[in-house]
């Protein structure tokens, strides 16, 4: 343990360990074994999301105890806590997945409560899927605690006949067995060998996009993110980010002091760069929310706009997540960023060391075939793009990692959905035509409620081999998984009135990723009649229970779909208490 003294007369655990009137507090924490001097030490909250719902979340309890270790060496008392987790790839295609966004919400308050009720003075917070880390990182910023980030690794690819595979290639083959295309032992096999370990999603969908985000935002160390869940060096980025928190609060380092505007651009640059998931466009937003600073959809896509895409991942690319961290991780990414005057290098970062600073520790370089130079990427722009028009006049986002230019233009026919499970059974029944933009609303997160993600329509038009033959539209989600030119986050959503409300079969539709528009062929004139004439958002049956309480309390995707007013309204401060 390192010698180490602190000051409990500023810290919030004070008001649960000190002075004879918290006599009866101590008797319980003597009753749990700790002794005299753990209970004077600062209380280091140690949250994980573990369950055994799915691969992701499995692996944090272990490596729970080795943070714990890390904080006890660091001269703290680690106390570990458990929150929920909704797994998407569980969750995904049926009415489960309005339960996933709605989660990232209940994670980041029972964080807060459980850190508020015990009066805990730093976090570490572990995570292993999709809305588990955002709703973890939003808990750091809310309660502007130190707090240190750490992902709970990917998993391996699978192997089958020589290639790698992944859950993708999955949800892929069952379009394919519905086209006829692939047989009951094929699938069988397949399901049997894609995810042969603990850890989430290989590809650069959105657990993997926002542990690359965790380390360029500053809350998580560096290279921390990119060690697949059963190495065993996971341990020790687990040991290392229980010590650093000590440190942070020893330099009263908090959560706000590492998340400012620049660390948020730097963040949306990996996210790029990465040809990330279009859900970090909802993410980024809502962190900066905990923070009290403006930085929307728009400027989430402004930043896409500019920045190179030079990270060969999956489902754009050809790599996984275990082929990046071989490469040299976020890190080697990041000093590409750095070399093209894309970093702000002033940004403070986990460790307490700025952001330059750590990139002038790493030695590697490109290889040239994960990371390519940034100078000579993939593409000059970015993976992941914003639209805007009169369809879209709060923005949308779509995924262009991988596309062609001439794929990145579209322009058909209306096919309009009132659902997902509409659309579906459409899809599975082949009752589209080549050259349409199907369009599913009533999907945003009040309307749905919960703005479900639609990789199951998505990855069905794929097998059928119609993924680039026909465009998609929706107010909900895509998943990061999700290829072809699919637009999501269309706002505002139909159940505020939004455009996307107003369609009907037939109405052309016009999306270019090139110029950022995305419009249909009405004239005002008549897009305000349709407005008139509009009966009003679609009942649904969820009229009590979390997602009631979800849909009256959502905002818009432009600000991240949050659901309070944030550190802008704030009037009582945690850490000052």
């Amino acid at each position: 343990m390192k010698n180490r003294r602190f000051d409990k007369t500023a810290l919030p655990s004070r008001h649960v360990t000190e002075g004879p009137a918290r006599a009866p507090h101590r008797s319980y924490f003597y009753a749990m074994g700790i002794s005299e001097q753990e209970i004077h030490q600062p209380w280091v909250g140690v949250a994980t999301c573990w369950n055994e719902a799915a691969p992701c979340n499995i692996a944090l309890n272990r490596q729970a105890q080795a943070v714990k270790q890390g904080v006890k060496v660091g001269g703290g008392t680690p106390r570990e806590f458990t929150t929920i987790t909704v797994t998407d790839g569980i969750a995904m295609g049926h009415e489960g997945m309005r339960s996933s966004l709605a989660s990232r919400e209940a994670i980041a308050d029972t964080v807060e409560l459980t850190m508020r009720g015990h009066c805990y003075d730093a976090l570490v917070g572990l995570a292993g899927c999709d809305k588990s880390l955002p709703g973890m990182m939003m808990a750091m910023v809310r309660l502007n605690v130190p707090s240190v980030f750490i992902y709970g690794g990917s998993i391996l690819p699978g192997r089958l006949n020589g290639q790698d595979v992944t859950v993708q290639d999955v949800f892929e083959a069952v379009g394919k067995h519905q086209a006829g295309n692939y047989s009951d032992a094929e699938l069988a096999v397949l399901e049997r060998v894609a995810c042969p370990s603990a850890g989430a999603c290989g590809g650069q969908f959105t657990a993997n996009t926002m542990a690359c985000v965790s380390e360029a935002i500053g809350l998580a160390l560096l290279n921390s993110s990119g060690a697949p869940a059963p190495y065993e060096s996971r341990d020790e980025y687990g040991m290392a980010s229980g010590e650093a928190v000590m440190t942070l609060i020893e330099k009263n380092i908090r959560a706000r002091d590492v998340v400012t505007r620049k660390a948020l651009e730097n963040a949306a640059r990996v996210v790029a760069c990465t040809g990330g998931s279009t859900n970090a466009g909802l993410h980024l937003p809502a962190i900066a929310h905990e923070a009290g600073i403006e930085f929307d959809l728009f400027d989430v896509t402004d930043i896409f706009h500019d920045t190179p895409y030079f990270v060969d991942l999956k489902p754009g690319g050809a790599y996984v997540a275990k082929d990046l961290y071989e490469a040299g991780g976020v890190p080697v990414v990041m000093k590409e960023l750095r070399k093209i005057g894309m970093i702000h290098e002033d940004c403070i970062t986990a460790s307490g060391k700025t952001m330059g600073e750590e990139l002038d520790l790493i030695t590697r370089e490109a290889d040239g075939r994960v990371i390519y130079p940034a100078a000579a990427p993939i593409t000059p722009t970015g993976g992941v793009v914003g639209l805007k028009g009169n369809l879209a006049p709060d923005g949308a986002i779509v995924k262009v990692a991988g596309m062609k230019p001439e794929e990145q233009v579209f322009s058909g026919p209306a096919r309009v959905f009132e659902s997902e499970e509409d659309a579906f059974e459409a899809v599975k029944a082949r009752a589209y035509k080549e050259g349409e933009v199907i369009v599913i609303r009533n999907e945003g997160p009040a309307g749905g409620p919960g703005m479900r993600e639609m990789l199951a329509t998505t990855a069905a038009l794929s097998g059928q081999g119609m993924g680039k033959k026909v465009a998609l539209i929706t107010d909900g989600r895509f998943s990061g998984a999700t290829r072809g030119f699919c637009v999501g986050h269309v706002g505002p959503e139909a159940a505020h009135g939004g455009p996307i409300a107003l369609l009907k079969d037939g109405d052309v539709i016009t999306l270019n990723a090139i110029t950022g528009a995305l419009s249909v062929a009405l004239s005002d004139d008549e897009l305000a009649k349709r407005k008139a004439d509009w009966k009003g958002p679609r009942e649904t049956q969820y009229a009590s229970g979390a997602l009631w309480k979800y849909s009256r309390l959502v905002g818009g995707a432009r600000q991240g779909a949050v659901t309070h007013p944030g550190a802008k309204s704030e009037r009582h401060v945690y850490m000052d208490q």
